[in-house]
């Protein structure tokens, strides 16, 4: 991480679980699962803006919940839609896409085409939580750093990164690609088709809701952890 600064992007792509107003009947009566894990990753917006802040970064967030259109997913993804809005007529489908996911992708392209204008080099970071417990499994990690472990300078960053975290945080659980993988279809892994492995760079983070307080918020040491050894290893 030799070859100058970095310009940095942060995202934030399940930052809410809000609900159009042109869509709240097709919510009537699932407040519940609005407010699951399964409607939006708590915590992350104000995670999101914290690191945007400290880094002097942009931040692309949205609020809207992933149940209506999941904008960490191809649109031509099918679980780009949930099972509340999957059934709906194609028409409509593409209008979801249209309204919502399109401009956030735009506004992240735009983002990344700036940071490339001005830096030469872009490093993007989607931030991102899960729920501790899924199909009765309990997820081990307290925090994790997702990557392609086909880019070399991603991966290098990455492990270099996941090295820092552990030595800060001793006593925490802190994984590569786990509990997903980094490769998998998201925003991150769209935009690494659209640039080059020297000149973008893709990584999310994943953090444990069982971190989240009753603020829904992360606790402190968590953003300065990250900001901590991301400055450590882009020095």
């Amino acid at each position: 991480m030799d070859e100058g600064p970095w310009a940095v992007l942060v995202t934030s792509e399940h930052g809410g679980n809000d609900v159009p107003a042109g869509h709240r009947a097709l919510f009537h009566g699932r407040k519940a699962l609005l407010d699951s894990h399964r409607g939006w990753d708590p915590g992350t917006l104000d995670l999101a803006k914290q690191l945007a802040s400290g880094l002097g970064a942009p931040l692309v967030g949205s609020t809207v919940t992933r149940l209506l259109v999941d904008l960490n997913r191809s649109p031509h993804n099918p679980c780009v839609f949930s099972e509340v809005t999957r059934p709906l007529p194609r028409r409509e489908r593409l209008a979801l896409l249209e309204r919502w996911h399109r401009p956030h992708w735009d506004a992240v392209r735009a983002a990344i085409a700036a940071g490339l204008r001005e830096r030469g080099r872009v490093l993007h970071l989607g931030i991102h939580s899960f729920t501790p417990v899924l199909d009765g499994v309990v997820r081990r990690p307290d925090l994790a750093v997702l990557y392609d472990p086909a880019r070399a300078a991603e991966r290098a960053l990455a492990v270099a990164w996941a090295q820092a975290l552990v030595s800060a945080l001793p006593s925490r659980c802190v994984r590569r690609n786990d509990p997903y993988r980094g490769s998998t279809d998201g925003l991150p892994t769209a935009m690494r088709r659209e640039r080059s492995a020297s000149r973008y760079l893709g990584i999310e983070i994943e953090l444990n809701q069982r971190h989240v307080g009753r603020s829904g918020r992360f606790p402190a040491w968590v953003a300065d952890t990250l900001l901590d050894t991301l400055a450590e290893v882009l020095a």
